[in-house]
């Protein structure tokens, strides 16, 4: 297997220097060269399968000759031990033909970890075999930092420096990332927004010099392995459900467009999906962008659904790629238009080629928080609310008699006040994290500028 990028002007890469390197020197995203395809018949032969049996037949394809099958294997298990559900990602029925898919049994309970703890635990192997060290830089809106101090933690050859958007995640979010007592997790609050911290990763990988210096990169949903493991969750609901025989729905919290992309990529293999419905909330440009294929960046506006408080959706770029015909000329001119104009619009073969697939519907806040009641008096399942983002507007939108997936990405506790707001109690944190919150924490504060991270390089990363 062979990785290309999106922007067409860099070397194709085997797996082990894709996961290595993260953003490609073009500035474009990775893809695998062909998308492996299983049959109905191979899809039905894994009905059976556990969640690692499941994810090493799946990600299997995508490995190539990087690993062995026994060093692979062994890997998978290793990085989804930590979870505390026997099913790793367990589907709940809430009503007829809805599910709801439980991610958030991870070690920082949310979704980020389904692939998190893969990806450190490949880090660490091809590490170890190059006898390299690295430094890890990664953006976050909140559980995406969280998820990977939890998975870098007490590695030696890694450094991991997190940039989150200060007061604009929630204090659980904010208390995993920064009460860390490992000496290579460096924090840093970044005065601005969760687009502000992608813009100073995505400029640093790009600084050729900076980059080689510091031996950088990047764990953020621009990293194609991140994309590959959360494959792995949309086969396991699909086969729940009937799959192959019986077509499935997706209803997904979407801020930067890696999660439902996954979703995208298990459909380019093989498996039966009749919608994905692009959930936002009143950070809406891409319910606006799949109205008339003309995307505008606004300014950010803070919900109560702070994971999703996104308007630069970096994943987008990998589907107009595919939706465009793998045309990378054309990517190329729509990443100029967003980089200098703040927008970009697509042709009508484009747009019309994603919405044979994709739907997109945004969710105010009075609209979350009546979603997060209507769940719990009805079924009492407490849900987030970014689940509650993605049950409300699949409920509103998909308009099929198929079987709807609802992708719950984090346990409620992880956002108390919001559920409290809806429906008067406060969610007890799983005694595996509830110590954190009385924990120092240890973290940085930055301008939001590039200059400012390099300068906090320069004095507090080793060589």
């Amino acid at each position: 297997m062979k990785y290309i990028s999106t922007r067409g002007q860099s070397e194709p890469l085997n797996f082990e220097q894709v996961l290595m390197k993260g953003l490609a020197e073009d500035k474009g995203l990775y893809m695998p060269e062909v998308w492996p395809k299983f049959s109905m018949n191979e899809i039905s032969g894994l009905s059976n399968f556990s969640y690692p049996d499941l994810a090493f037949e799946l990600m299997r394809p995508f490995i190539g000759d990087s690993l062995s099958l026994e060093e692979f294997s062994e890997i998978i298990n290793k990085s989804y031990a930590s979870f505390s559900h026997k099913d790793t990602t367990p589907l709940n029925q809430i009503n007829k033909n809805e599910y709801l898919l439980e991610l958030f049994h991870g070690p920082t309970l949310a979704f980020k970890d389904c692939a998190m703890q893969l990806l450190g635990s490949l880090f660490e192997h091809f590490l170890k075999k190059q006898g390299k060290k690295i430094n890890i830089i990664c953006a976050t809106s909140g559980d995406t930092g969280a998820a990977a101090v939890e998975a870098f933690k007490n590695k030696d050859l890694i450094n991991l420096v997190v940039l989150f958007p200060k007061n604009k995640i929630s204090r659980v979010q904010q208390k995993q990332m920064t009460t860390s007592d490992s000496n290579n997790i460096h924090c840093i609050a970044v005065e601005g927004t969760f687009d502000d911290c992608q813009a100073i990763v995505k400029n640093l990988l790009n600084n050729k010099q900076f980059k080689n210096k510091y031996n950088l990169s990047a764990v953020n949903s621009i990293n194609w392995v991140r994309v590959m493991a959360q494959v792995v969750y949309y086969f396991y609901a699909g086969l729940k459900l009937g799959s192959p025989k019986e077509k499935v729905n997706f209803s997904v919290p979407t801020g930067n467009f890696g999660d439902i992309f996954a979703g995208f990529s298990a459909y380019k293999m093989g498996l039966p999906i009749d919608v994905l419905c692009i959930a936002t909330n009143s950070n809406d440009a891409l319910e606006r962008f799949l109205k008339n294929g003309e995307y505008i960046v606004e300014n950010v506006k803070p919900t109560i659904s702070p994971s999703m408080d996104i308007q630069v959706a970096s994943n987008l770029e990998r589907l107009l790629y595919e939706s465009s015909g793998r045309k990378p000329e054309i990517i190329r001119d729509i990443m100029l238009d967003l980089g200098v104009n703040k927008k970009f619009n697509v042709d009508q073969f484009t747009l019309n080629s994603i919405k044979e697939l994709f739907i997109a519907t945004s969710v105010d806040e009075k609209s979350t928080k009546n979603t997060i009641k209507n769940v719990w008096d009805n079924n009492r399942v407490l849900i987030d609310p970014h689940t509650a983002v993605g049950v409300n507007a699949g409920r509103n939108s998909i308009s099929n008699n198929n079987n709807t997936v609802y992708i719950a990405t984090a346990h409620p506790a992880k956002f108390p006040d919001a559920i409290n707001n809806s429906i008067g109690i406060f969610p007890e944190l799983p005694s595996s994290v509830a110590n954190i919150m009385s924990r120092e924490e240890a973290y940085s504060n930055v301008i939001s500028k590039t200059e400012s991270v390099q300068e906090y390089f320069e004095r507090q990363i080793d060589l």
